[in-house]
């Protein structure tokens, strides 16, 4: 299977099932010297494992992480870091009845028609379990990005039809509900409404924003490797990601070209930008305005419902989903998206270290 590796200079893979022993990764290309410590990546872990409020599945895994590998005393030594994290609590039996059924919104057909087989234990390979080893590498990446000033804040924005209202944004708020959701008034009304969807045993879709300060002026491509690239091909390897978008937008089709343009002006020495429609990249490149992006997460498919569809002898039937489910994914999504925007942007930055050859000749004392 190809497909399981992301990253040029700061590279990840992953491997693992939802059902099986466990899932890992394996960090490529992280410098040596970065203080990490299991508890800081179990920190991470922990805003995504199951589990935790009434809008999770109540699968009961520990989510717990083990340095197998490239860590020394504490601090990174250059070579290849392995991260294990055990499933504890798999029941398989829960998927018995739906083994030679295709579930709507589910990969089982693409992925039976291309392999010839699959995992029907929860997905397998295409389960959402896979994300908490891209959590557990991304929460490298953010160490590092933290060394050099670079902060995520990430919360769900949206839930169904329930938005927060930016003038009362309070970053304190997020970790307090469970929704992550800024806005104390917002995240209760979105409360309400998932408790109904789940009484008509439904689920809801949402968004994540993830907004990136501390950039440098000028990671990323121009052409195919652009920045605003690179994130799309990482928010949209999330499985349940249906949209993404950066700065305004979708909405930027219906501005004109006076308002959708950012003015450039000088503060204190500095090129900066009056306004941010752009959400922080320009052409491929950062442009040292913060980075917004936002992705669109689909309703989790695995509803209580009856549902029509078919198996693989080709007779259309019904089914009902069993197991432990969440009725929203956006809120354990959050960690997700942030990390694999914190691996492109480490990427990037040490592809940029030899971008010009006056840093080149900095690294080794030439000049």
């Amino acid at each position: 299977m190809a497909g399981s590796i992301f990253g040029t200079l700061f590279k990840v893979s992953t491997w693992g099932e939802s059902h099986g022993a466990g899932v890992g990764v394996v960090v490529d290309g992280c410098p040596a010297g970065l203080s990490i410590n299991e508890e800081y990546i179990q920190s991470f872990l922990d805003r995504r494992k199951p589990g935790q409020s009434e809008f999770t599945t109540k699968r009961n895994e520990a989510d717990q992480v083990k340095i197998m590998s490239g860590v020394f005393e504490g601090k990174t030594t250059g070579t290849p870091i392995a991260l294990e994290i055990f499933n504890t609590s798999q029941i398989s039996k829960d998927y018995s009845n739906i083994k030679d059924v295709y579930r709507p919104g589910h990969a089982d057909y693409g992925f039976e028609t291309k392999y010839g087989f699959r995992d029907y234990r929860g997905g397998g390979r295409s389960s959402g379990r896979e994300t908490a080893a891209r959590v557990a590498a991304g929460a490298i990446a953010i160490k590092l990005l933290s060394e050099m000033g670079i902060s995520f804040t990430s919360y769900v924005s949206k839930v169904g039809p329930v938005e927060i209202d930016y003038s009362k944004f309070d970053k304190d708020e997020i970790n307090k509900n469970s929704l992550y959701m800024p806005d104390k008034d917002a995240a209760k009304e979105a409360a309400g409404y998932l408790s109904k969807l789940m009484e008509e045993r439904d689920s809801s879709g949402a968004v994540v924003e993830t907004v990136i300060k501390g950039l440098p002026v000028g990671l990323g491509e121009p052409v195919f490797d652009k920045l605003d690239a690179k994130l799309a091909q990482a928010i949209f390897s999330i499985g349940a990601v249906k949209g993404f978008e950066i700065g305004d937008g979708f909405k930027v089709a219906s501005l004109k070209g006076s308002l959708n343009n950012d003015p450039f002006r000088m503060l204190d020495g500095k090129v900066v930008k009056e306004t941010n429609h752009s959400g922080g990249t320009l052409g491929g490149f950062s442009d040292g305005a913060p980075l917004v992006l936002r992705a669109a997460f689909k309703p989790t498919p695995s509803i209580y419902q009856p549902q029509k569809t078919v198996n693989n002898s080709g007779e259309e039937v019904e089914i009902e989903i069993k197991g432990r489910h969440d009725p929203i994914i956006a809120p354990r999504a959050v960690v997700v998206v942030e990390t694999m925007s914190a691996l492109v942007i480490a990427d990037l930055l040490l592809i940029n270290c030899c971008s010009r050859l006056d840093n080149i000749k900095k690294i080794y004392s030439l000049d």
